[in-house]
């Protein structure tokens, strides 16, 4: 477990300079909601928006998640209380006024970047 990092791993790194070659800047590692206890991966204060990086082994993703061959029940179980956290932080996220924008791993950083900008251009409109 010690070798699973929570930040700087290599798709958010690559999520992250895609973003900043469409000149947009964010802050790392935040809380969008103090109050909550969820980090998002990048986080544009102002135009309240919530970027998270997930890993498809640990978010259950429908295409690439992989079945543990040890312990199963245990991370079937971990993976699904995942997939509920999130659904919730979406959630929490949304009454707060915030937009969560959710990347699996897997996708391509530039067209996610542009998900992302599209996002952070919707919420800076007048």
């Amino acid at each position: 477990m010690r070798g699973n990092r929570s930040r700087d791993t290599r798709p958010e790194l690559a999520l992250r300079r895609a973003v900043h070659s469409l000149g947009l800047r964010y802050r790392v590692a935040v809380r969008p909601l103090p109050e909550i206890r969820r980090t998002a991966d990048l986080v544009f204060a102002r135009a309240k928006v919530a970027v998270f990086l997930d890993g498809c082994f640990w978010h259950g993703c429908p295409t690439h998640h992989t079945v543990a061959k040890r312990n199963a029940a245990f991370w079937a179980e971990k993976v699904a209380r995942n997939k509920v956290r999130d659904e919730d932080t979406n959630r929490r996220l949304q009454e707060a006024g915030w937009v969560a924008v959710r990347v699996w791993e897997h996708e391509d950083p530039h067209a996610a970047a542009e998900r992302v900008r599209g996002a952070v251009e919707a919420r800076r409109a007048p």
